[in-house]
């Protein structure tokens, strides 16, 4: 064909546009545009085949209204003849086909007598989309070069090819980092955010924690239910030189016995019943990023040894492979599980252990920590006001001297439940906007962590009976209270009957929900 500048110019600035740095709508955007210099077209429409619909992805002279539509193939002949055909169509002008932008052309609201042309998009033979133009004009395209046609065809279907893988591989990055991301957002704001505490076992337990993010050495993460093992582990990998990467995570109790090692080291196809497709499984996908393993102390015995050749080796087979495959896997784990007593029962192997146990954490009960208590029930407080969108809640003296001597047997999580619940019964009776006060009353006296502190007008209780925190609590309540009714209720006079500066009294009144 006799090229002229014109087209050589469009053909030129479509292959720049492909290897460009442009995102997939400014690239389709700038193809749609070089056709509508090229061609004496007063629409232009680019579309991409989403299953057996056409989705515009660009276009000019047409309503914008048009992005917000799909166009089905059965439903509209001249689209259809496009996928069909295998060069450029250009439809007679008094076509009775209905125009598929009937009354979405900006200059006609309706298009009958009209040049409209358009062709196929194809890549090695597979149909990725069609490139339309039409022109109010009869004969406006007559005159067009069909090579012409054939070579914008070919540019504009790996233009829209090209588009697509890019939009795909952005899209899966950027939600592999949304993900790693909001999986370490969630869990952190669930559990506090950070580490909350300022006692010194949580200053202990940072220290290790930095001390270990680092490395790429397994972790063990050892606590009772409830201390935020799974937060911590999720620091650890915030704070590793993996943290651009996700960490991947598996209840090795929520795993049926059946299925734990495929999910962990993946299949091949036809290995067992139901393995209809290949599955990696959770090493493999791991591969280059962490691998978490919460209750690893659940995990059969019979998987244990590939998952010590898996970190011994770096290898993993997959059920039904006779080969094994390379990967690169650091490993967290944590359980509330004995392990050393798990050994000695015969449900863990030893040489698991000692390779696991490379960096042990430990996190600390609550009750090891009691005066972040306070800190930890503010935090609940303050979070759970911004997803109420309750007005501030406030915690009154009786409320806090509750939780401060509750024993806690759930832990953080229990802490946080508890507080929860009582503030929705405050919040039940106060105005919207006001403050929310949170009284003892409030917290929730079934619970099995939850002290039961006598009024101060009720007898002395059994303090033997009682735990030791709330028996120091009684007593110290009691003792206030029997130096006041002594002194007629002159708190100077029974500071110094008790032995106590007069400030220090009040204080202790006010801990103790006597002020």
């Amino acid at each position: 064909m006799h090229t002229t500048p014109a087209v050589s110019d469009t053909l030129l600035a479509i292959a720049l546009d492909m290897t460009a740095s442009l995102s997939s709508e400014d690239r389709s955007r700038r193809l749609v545009d070089a056709v509508v210099r090229a061609l004496p077209a007063d629409a232009v429409v680019l579309l991409r085949l989403d299953g057996d619909d056409l989705v515009p992805l660009a276009a000019h002279g047409v309503s914008s209204d048009v992005f917000g539509r799909r166009f089905p193939r059965s439903e509209h002949p001249r689209l259809d003849i496009l996928c069909r055909a295998s060069e450029p169509t250009l439809f007679p002008a008094d076509s009775g086909l209905p125009d598929p932008y009937d009354g979405l052309v900006t200059d006609a609201p309706h298009l009958e007598v009209h040049s409209c042309l358009g062709c196929a998009l194809r890549v090695e033979g597979s149909l990725v989309g069609v490139l339309t133009a039409d022109a109010l004009a009869p004969g406006a395209f007559d005159a067009v070069d069909r090579g012409f046609l054939v070579h914008l065809a070919a540019l504009a279907a790996a233009a829209v090819r090209t588009s697509d893988l890019i939009e795909a591989l952005e899209r899966h990055a950027k939600t592999k980092g949304l993900i790693a991301r909001e999986l370490v957002r969630d869990v952190l704001d669930r559990r506090g955010g950070v580490l909350l505490g300022t006692s010194p076992a949580m200053a202990t337990l940072r220290r290790e924690l930095e001390l270990v993010a680092g490395t790429d050495l397994p972790v063990l993460v050892t606590g009772e239910t409830g201390v935020g093992k799974e937060l911590v582990v999720r620091t650890l990998h915030a704070q590793s030189r993996r943290a651009g990467e996700p960490l991947i995570y598996v209840n090795c109790a929520a795993l049926p016995e059946s299925i734990v090692e495929s999910e962990l080291f993946g299949h091949v196809k036809g290995a067992f019943t139901g393995a209809l497709e290949a599955r990696p499984g959770k090493f493999r996908v791991a591969d280059g990023a962490s691998l978490f393993l919460d209750e690893i102390g659940e995990l059969p015995l019979h998987v244990q040894p590939k998952l010590l050749r898996a970190l011994q080796e770096g290898e993993v087979q997959p059920v039904g492979s006779d080969h094994t495959a390379r990967v690169d896997v650091r490993l967290f784990a944590a359980t509330n599980r004995d392990l050393e007593a798990e050994v000695r029962a015969g449900r863990f192997r030893a040489d698991l252990l000692h390779r696991l146990d490379v960096c042990r954490i430990r996190v600390p009960a609550l009750r090891e920590h009691p005066e972040d208590i306070a800190l930890l029930a503010g935090h609940f407080a303050d979070r759970a006001r911004r997803r109420l969108g309750s007005g501030p809640i406030r915690l009154a003296a009786d409320a806090r001297e509750l939780l401060s001597a509750g024993a806690w047997r759930g832990n953080v999580r229990e802490l946080e439940n508890a507080l929860s619940r009582g503030i929705l019964r405050a919040l039940g009776r106060t105005t919207s906007g006001d403050s929310v006060i949170v009284r003892g009353a409030d917290l929730d006296a079934s619970s099995e962590s939850a002290p039961h502190v006598p009024p101060p007008s009720s007898a002395a209780p059994e303090l033997a009976a009682l735990p030791l925190r709330e028996a120091v609590v009684a007593f110290q309540r009691s003792h206030v209270e029997r130096a006041l009714a002594a002194q007629r209720g002159n708190w100077a006079a029974a500071a110094r009957a008790l032995g106590m500066h007069r400030s220090n009294l009040h204080h202790l009144a006010k801990r103790l929900g006597m002020r």
